[in-house]
């Protein structure tokens, strides 16, 4: 990497304000060559809204951005919107970065498949084109989101071969683990800088918020304890003031009393000075509370053990292939993780088990009593001219009142939730969805990149809180926290096929990338895939050609087990 550590670019007094409510106050800050920055905060503190006055697509109400005018900004914008058209003017390193995302002859595809890019598809172009231009200084809104491992392993390790600044804004813990080496939080309109990566800055948080509680709390006494004795030496006062005025001949006694309550008066003012003094110069603000996201989930009844059983099934689209001759079953309760490259088909799937999408051939059948509740990645199909109240359709009291809990739970104020959808950035909107499903009792969860979005609070909550749901739910993501956190089971697909595993997503990474070093290990892959195939054997019909092979695989399993005991 470059040890030339010169400023790259320095922002100074920026400053902005979106319908009278205020985003960033007084921000400054200078990047420098070389420098690996993560970007975080709560959705809507405005980290989209830094990028764009980085760049200058926006301007600041106030302050300024210092950089040099030959300085090229690769900028990936959160929202992908490739257009098939775009490919054709796409030149040979854009090409060649595609090929290295998984993209194979990205330049054969006829124009019909270009238009009907999945997610991930646009993402990883838009990230070639970015590479491309030949960047001096790279912002990254969201890389990750829609990225499959393998894309998110190759970026990592080509960001380690770029030698200029990158600014990151990601809820994607792992992949700031494996990126940054700061940390900019934006927080309350103000910014605050973190060293290391994000496992770096969640202990240093914790530990600058223990030390600001400890001040805090330290500083409450004192202010009680002054308190206290300005509310003794009022009570005196007020008792001489009294007595100064009673009736009776004594002048001198109450002249007595009247000194003493003016001196008790001049206490008290002394003492007000001295705490108004004490808080100007010392004030330590109470520590912001972490907002605090709850879900609720509640399944009824249980069902049948197994909920969904696929034999042989197979999809083509568009004459495309997508997988077949695939056998796979999913019980009650589990925790299942589809794992596979981007256009594999696993939102195809889905599909297919929500009933929007038909089988091309083979079987996949399903409990018919199940109730299912789908979260996709298209944050799009919610009524835009409707406010997000308005969008869940709820007209009882008592529902309308868990909605707006549920909606301050997620982050989303009173403001929000009665402005159109159409005014909400894509975060918020998910939130609609989420609040949408949890308001329902269902059996099963489907959930297509759930995090996509969500800041880091929301998705650390909603882990813990699907650990505590009864039901079963089927999930795709790329946040490699979030997965192993949630699954126990995978539904792998590969090499056209989707095939079951008994494993943590952590476990089949593992498993897959070490060979087995000694005899007992690998009898044990090898006792494992037995077992996996006689359960494969067991739900094909003898006459298929799949039957076969694997018999034949089962056989030389054998063979190699012999040898090796």
């Amino acid at each position: 990497m470059n040890n030339n550590r010169e400023s790259i670019i320095k922002a100074t007094g920026l400053e902005i304000n979106f319908n009278l409510r205020k985003i960033l106050d007084n921000i400054s800050f200078d990047i420098k060559n070389g420098e690996r920055i993560g970007l975080v905060g709560y959705n809507g503190t405005g980290k989209t809204t830094l990028a764009n006055i980085l760049t200058g697509k926006h301007t600041p109400d106030h302050g300024f951005v210092e950089k040099s005018p030959e300085l090229m900004i690769g900028y990936l914008t959160q929202s992908i919107d490739y257009e098939g058209s775009d490919i054709f003017s796409i030149d040979g390193d854009l090409l060649q970065h595609s090929s290295e995302l998984g993209l194979k002859k990205v330049y054969k595809w006829e124009e019909k498949r270009l238009n009907h890019l999945s997610g991930g598809e646009k993402l990883k172009l838009a990230l070639s084109n970015v590479w491309a231009s030949k960047p001096g200084f790279l912002i990254l809104d969201e890389p990750t989101n829609h990225l499959d491992f393998k894309g998110i392993e190759w970026l990592i390790k080509e960001l380690k071969k770029f030698n200029g600044p990158v600014l990151i804004i990601s809820h994607d813990r792992h992949f700031l683990d494996k990126t940054v080496t700061r940390i900019f939080e934006l927080e309350n309109t103000k910014i605050n800088f973190y060293n290391g990566n994000y496992s770096d800055y969640q202990k240093e948080k914790q530990h600058r918020m223990e030390t600001q509680m400890h001040h805090y709390e330290v500083q409450q006494r004192k202010k009680e304890e002054i308190e206290m004795q300005m509310e003794q030496l009022t009570s005196w006062s007020e008792k001489a003031h009294r007595t100064s005025t009673k009736q009776g001949r004594d002048f001198g006694a109450k002249e007595y009393h009247r000194v003493k309550a003016k001196k008790r008066d001049a206490q008290v003012k002394s003492k007000m000075k001295r705490l108004q003094s004490e808080l100007e110069k010392n004030k330590v603000d109470k520590p912001l509370e972490e907002t605090k996201v709850r879900f609720e989930f509640d399944t009824k009844g249980n069902r049948g053990k197994r909920i969904f059983e696929a034999k042989s099934v197979a999809k083509t689209f568009d004459e495309r292939p997508l997988f077949h001759d695939s056998h796979f079953y999913i019980n009650h309760g589990e925790r299942i993780g589809l794992l596979g490259e981007n256009g594999c088909g696993k939102t195809t799937l889905i599909k297919m088990i929500i009933g929007e999408t038909p089988v091309t051939s083979g079987e996949l059948w399903k409990s018919e009593s199940l109730k299912i509740a789908y979260l996709s990645q298209d944050v799009d199909d919610l009524p835009v001219d409707k406010t997000a109240l308005e969008a869940l359709g709820f007209t009882d009291r008592e529902s309308i009142h868990k909605a707006r809990t549920l909606f301050a739970n997620l982050g989303l104020k009173e403001q929000f939730i009665t402005k159109p959808i159409r005014t909400l950035s894509l975060g918020e909107r998910t939130r609609v969805k989420l609040v949408d499903m949890l308001m329902k009792d269902y059996d099963v969860l489907i959930l297509d990149e759930p995090t996509n979005h969500l800041d880091l609070p929301s998705r650390e909550q909603l882990e813990k809180t699907l650990n505590e749901f009864a039901g079963t739910i089927i999930t795709v993501s790329h946040d490699y926290y979030f997965l192993n956190k949630l699954c126990d089971k995978l539904l792998i697909f590969d090499n056209q096929r989707i095939k079951r595993v008994e494993k943590k997503p952590e476990a089949y990474f593992t498993k897959n990338n070490a060979e087995p070093t000694n005899t007992k290990e690998a009898l044990m892959v090898i006792e494992n895939r037995i077992a996996t195939i006689l359960g494969e054997l067991s739900l094909i019909d003898q006459k298929s050609p799949k039957y076969g092979e694997l018999d034949s695989e089962f056989n030389e399993l054998l063979k190699q087990k012999r040898k090796l005991m």
